[in-house]
């Protein structure tokens, strides 16, 4: 078994690198296509001697995109996706290929009367940008309002899609009266353990009604984090990394927690028990602000920890093509296996942390004490 681990992680290696090298070479590219306006550093980095740009591919990577590409060493292909905007004309809708993969505000599209560019995936109004602007610096103002399908969204559905698929096996292993095998075995545990150690000890009799969403929520998160640590697309995303996913996330368990909350619970919030009456209103304001850091937590938590896992990862196989010293790679090579493992470990645990402090914040919320 640690011999098939080993073999993997070392092909893990091999694509991470072989899809940074294609997603830098199609990068210029695209590039190439705009040449006749291009900047003293897009020159440099033309030809066969332009210097490797490890942070440009790691953004790359870590962002999202109105684009989604397949590059495996036997298919490449872009897949140009929707672009859905609210404009100052209202509803404009086109494909992301009208861009035709230009991402420094060359390439001006023009749709319902109004001009658009993209740059570095956001789409901002031809007329409010100015040559060389940083995406930073484009205000909310200076862009409408995007609804695009994303890479991101098109990874969302691909992980339910993978999710319901798992599932239905699984439950079709019972409705058949067999003895779970096969991915049933492994889930089964998995569904016990968040139903028994998680919501029922740490939530109480009323455990049942948000077990359904603890299992959704875990097993969302835990096959977001897998897929992203397969090192070939149409996986390898970074959803779990992205801030608003989680943002979601979290708001959810904010609407669950303070929806369900009874009368024990608002009470201990607004007029804390066991406390002098000169400090109550103080303590009501520290747990009033309670109510929103916990979700900020689950967030920051969730999103940090993938995030970073996946900006290290990337870190250590750029290494390998930008050092100049033969004793760099073999390094690099070993620190991405060690955060291969560590990842995942991390992509469980997470998932885990996640449902758990959810678990909790649940039974806080429910919670009847004794009068």
């Amino acid at each position: 078994m640690a011999k098939h681990i080993f073999k993997f992680l070392v092909l893990a290696i091999f694509l991470v690198g072989y899809n940074n090298l294609q997603a830098q070479h199609g990068h210029h590219e695209g590039d190439a296509q705009h040449e006749a306006a291009a900047t003293a550093h897009e020159e440099g980095q033309a030809g066969e001697d332009a210097k490797y740009d490890p942070t440009e591919l790691i953004n790359h990577h870590i962002s999202d995109s109105h684009d989604y590409k397949f590059d495996l060493p036997f298919f490449e292909k872009t897949f140009h996706l929707p672009v859905i905007l609210w404009t100052k004309n209202g509803l404009t809708v086109f494909s992301s290929g009208a861009f035709e993969g230009d991402e420094h505000g060359e390439k001006v599209v023009e749709k319902n009367g109004q001009k658009f560019v993209r740059i570095h995936d956001i789409i901002a109004y031809k007329d409010a940008v100015k040559e060389h602007t940083k995406p930073e610096d484009i205000a909310m103002s200076q862009r409408p309002l995007d609804f695009s399908i994303t890479k991101n969204v098109v990874s969302l559905f691909l992980t339910f899609l993978a999710l319901f698929i798992v599932l239905m096996l699984v439950k079709k292993s019972y409705t058949d009266k067999k003895v779970p095998k096969g991915i049933a075995s492994f889930i089964e545990p998995l569904i016990v353990f968040i139903r028994d150690d998680v919501a029922k000890e740490n939530i109480g009799p009323k455990y049942e009604k948000f077990v359904p969403f603890l299992l959704t929520v875990f097993f969302f998160i835990l096959f977001a984090n897998l897929f992203g640590l397969i090192p070939f697309s149409p996986f390898g995303y970074n959803l779990t990394g992205n801030i608003l996913v989680t943002f979601v996330l979290a708001i959810i368990v904010f609407i669950i927690t303070n929806l369900h909350g009874t009368k024990d619970y608002w009470l201990h919030i607004l007029w804390p028990p066991g406390v002098p009456v000169i400090l109550k209103p103080f303590i009501a304001l520290i747990e009033l602000l309670g109510i929103f850091t916990k979700p900020f937590a689950l967030m920051i938590r969730l999103f940090a920890n993938i995030f970073a896992g996946h900006t290290i990862i990337l870190t250590f196989v750029t290494m390998i093509f930008v050092a100049k010293s033969w004793s760099v790679p073999p390094l690099a090579g070993f620190a991405t296996i060690f955060m291969y493992i560590s990842e995942l470990l991390v992509a469980f645990l997470q998932a885990y942390v996640f449902t758990l402090l959810s678990a909790i914040y649940f039974g806080m919320a429910v919670k009847e004490e004794a009068h």
